[in-house]
């Protein structure tokens, strides 16, 4: 029996340590679906302003009752400076990144701007180091793994997306590649398209770095994610009514419009800021994004799968650098967690000694004071 227990305590064990990282791979499958049916939607010529307005009032819609009834006795109370935060992340991701990125694809090309996106886990890193939420140290080796691995990740993705080669046929396939560009984009608009693109990745990366820093002072991961959702909404639809003045382009019907509303708001910004609200707590923002290029391997191989689409030799070399980078830079930070979980238990432990003696201490006084 005791050994019986003893197994499912283990099992039990390994199941927790995994969840972040099944949690972080099953978003990235959230992630791909939303490129397709966003993608769809667009070419019909839906509004990408208004489209990213109505995600986020569904987002709202479905998260704030959880939140409401789930951490009403856990949630602090709002301050100033926490809902200034709220509404920089309001910002930063729901408006100012996703807006730029698919200005910046307009002006570029959808192969430019899907590589130049793989570049997030980097700049999360130079951004996290900066503001001391990673420290690196050159002779730890989990530490060179972490950095190695990033650039190792954010090569692959490059190689994935800017070179295909041979088509290698694994499945009986006449489809088109889904790289495909979305229009001749002029040469003096390429630097402004790229910078944009480059604007929407540090938007991303510092969405990340100050959620962060948010949870220490406001720990309610759904309430937060609500409030994110809702200043997003607000936001986007004040951007919405400057860029768009057509407001039949507001119109919305039972097609994929609604679709890719109700798909979005409820797994890209409820779910997902949820869940990575919830790892970030745990593991760190530079922890979330190493997982983001993996969406692109997920998405050519539903492609391929699914949509009998052409898979390139390069999309199979630029996979296999995405997961050895990957796998690096996770290892490095699962060192990294459990070296800080064993000095927190030393740290507890020297702690309890000290109460211990402090208290013996005490108790050898008080006999003396009363003999």
């Amino acid at each position: 029996m005791g050994d019986q227990n003893s197994i499912c305590r283990k099992v039990s064990e390994k199941i927790i340590k995994a969840k972040p990282f099944l949690a972080m791979v099953s978003l990235q499958f959230g992630y791909a679906g939303m490129y397709i049916i966003t993608m769809v939607t667009l070419k019909h010529g839906m509004s990408h302003y208004i489209l990213g307005v109505y995600r986020h009032v569904v987002a709202t819609l479905v998260i704030a009752p959880f939140a409401f009834v789930l951490e009403r006795k856990i949630r602090p109370k709002m301050t100033l400076a926490v809902f200034l935060r709220i509404v920089a992340l309001g910002f930063l991701e729901p408006v100012l990144d996703q807006n730029l990125y698919y200005v910046g694809m307009q002006y570029t090309s959808a192969t430019f701007a899907s590589a130049s996106v793989n570049v997030l886990p980097a700049i999360t890193f130079i951004m996290a180091i900066i503001f001391r939420l990673e420290r690196v140290n050159m002779k730890r080796i989990y530490d060179v793994a972490k950095v190695i691995g990033t650039g190792i990740t954010v090569a692959g993705a490059m190689v994935m997306t800017l070179y295909k080669g041979p088509i290698i046929e694994f499945v009986k396939s006449h489809g088109s590649s889904h790289n495909g560009t979305t229009g001749g984009a002029t040469a003096q608009h390429w630097v402004t398209g790229t910078l944009m693109l480059l604007g929407s990745c540090c938007g991303w990366a510092g969405f990340f770095i100050l959620q962060s820093f948010t949870l220490k002072k406001y720990p309610a991961e759904l309430s937060l994610t609500a409030w994110i959702c809702l200043m997003g909404m607000v936001e986007g639809a004040a951007v919405s009514l400057v860029m768009e003045r057509d407001m039949s382009a507001w119109k919305i019907g039972f097609d994929s419009r609604l679709l890719a509303a109700v798909y979005t708001g409820v797994v890209c910004s409820g779910i997902a800021y949820y869940i990575q609200a919830m790892v970030i707590k745990e593991r760190g923002p530079v922890f979330v994004t190493s997982f983001s290029p993996l969406c692109m391997v997920i998405t050519a191989a539903l492609g391929t799968i699914i949509l009998s689409e052409q898979l390139h030799l390069g999309s199979i070399i630029g996979a296999v650098f995405i997961v050895i980078g990957l796998y690096s830079v996770v290892w490095g930070k699962s060192k990294d967690f459990n070296n800080s979980e064993a000095t927190n238990e030393k740290n507890g432990s020297q702690d309890q000694l000290q109460i211990t003696e402090i208290a013996a201490k005490s108790s050898v006084r008080f006999a003396n004071n009363n003999v």
